[in-house]
């Protein structure tokens, strides 16, 4: 029997992916130019990177913990081959295509560059806030295991005998992981364990709650406060060049509550509306202003970005082994979250 059917009539009216698809196409025909030089005019056909960004799109979108099952699930899911504009008989693509492709996509700034573009489009829709922003940090858990961080002098070679650590001390400064080395043991407050992990730091505008900067650094007691100072100047070299910057407002929880981050802030034009420990670097002069409370409010939001990524985009623990890698795919998951919120949003 011959059957005659077009994915796009088995694709609801409604569907959310209808509001979001326009975007992201618009978005990655801008970035041609990118794509371009990234690839020699002769060679093999390789599968086009506009569509394992879509790919990756999806994953965040719809959880899938990896490549090899999202590539299945490719083979029989009409909805992700119409999202990616592949028929019926097409041929769904191996999972070594991301692994080929990632180092190229990560030489030349790909992920930021699909950052930037989300936030270039919410610009255009009048959708962010130009003076007042939020920041805050999370950890992200690293692909090693305990069992992998031993002491840096130590023979990798034999696995056994590492799993019971009771009455040892171990430390970043005598002990690394010997599958992960650039993960660091970290412990986010007390009375939690310590894990192996990173640090992602957001960078948000107040308006709408949409991220305008990603970071992702070494798990350390000081990260957070360098991310968002590293931020914030990145910040600033976006904004209007020749001109005095303007005054903005930063909200942060009490981690931020530290003199020598409230003196670099103010020295940048950036009044620290950070949450007060008891004995507290801002004043009544800051605490007093209306806009305080607001900013107290609102960067609650920026827990919701750190909740979405890490339950509905499955990225409380990252699947790649070193920094350079999981920045990648942390950033292509923040810039996912500002899509879908770009196509919630009306302009």
């Amino acid at each position: 029997m011959l059957a005659l059917v077009s994915i796009e009539s088995l694709v609801p009216l409604r569907h959310p992916l209808r509001e979001l698809k326009p975007l992201v196409d618009r978005i990655l025909k801008d970035m041609s130019p990118v794509f371009d030089a990234m690839y020699a005019e002769n060679g093999r056909v390789s599968v086009p990177p506009e569509r394992l960004l879509k790919a990756t799109v999806l994953m965040a979108l719809y959880g899938v913990r990896s490549e090899r099952l999202f590539c299945e699930q490719l083979g029989y899911n009409l909805l992700f081959r119409w999202f990616l504009d592949m028929d019926m008989t097409e041929k769904a693509f191996v999972p070594t295509v991301f692994t080929k492709n990632r180092e190229r996509l990560m030489n030349h700034d790909v992920a930021a560059r699909f950052l930037s573009a989300t936030v270039e489009v919410a610009q255009e829709r009048g959708l962010l806030s130009s003076e007042h922003f939020s920041v805050d940090g999370t950890l992200i858990e690293a692909w090693a295991s305990m069992k992998s961080f031993r002491p840096k002098d130590d023979d990798d070679s034999d696995n056994n005998g590492f799993g019971d650590f009771k009455g040892k001390k171990r430390s970043n400064e005598t002990h690394e992981s010997k599958t992960d080395p650039e993960s660091k043991l970290y412990r986010k407050g007390r009375g939690k364990e310590a894990k192996l992990a990173y640090m992602g730091h957001a960078l948000m505008e107040n308006r709408n709650g949409l991220i305008v900067d990603f970071e992702l650094t070494e798990a350390t007691g000081y990260a957070e406060r360098d991310a968002a100072l590293a931020m914030l100047g990145r910040q600033r070299r976006r904004r209007r060049k020749g001109r005095k910057p303007r005054r903005i407002t930063l909200a942060a929880d009490a981690g931020y509550d530290a003199r020598e981050f409230v003196k670099r802030c103010r020295e940048r034009r950036v009044t620290p509306h950070v949450a007060q420990k008891k004995h507290s670097a801002i004043d009544g002069r800051t605490t007093s202003h209306p806009g305080y409370a607001v900013s107290t409010r609102a960067r609650r939001l920026v827990e919701k970005i750190f909740g979405w990524m890490k339950t509905a985009a499955a990225h409380r623990r990252t699947r790649f082994k070193g920094r350079r890698k999981t920045a990648f795919s942390t950033v292509l998951v923040a810039a996912t979250f500002n899509l879908l919120r770009l196509s919630r949003l009306p302009a």
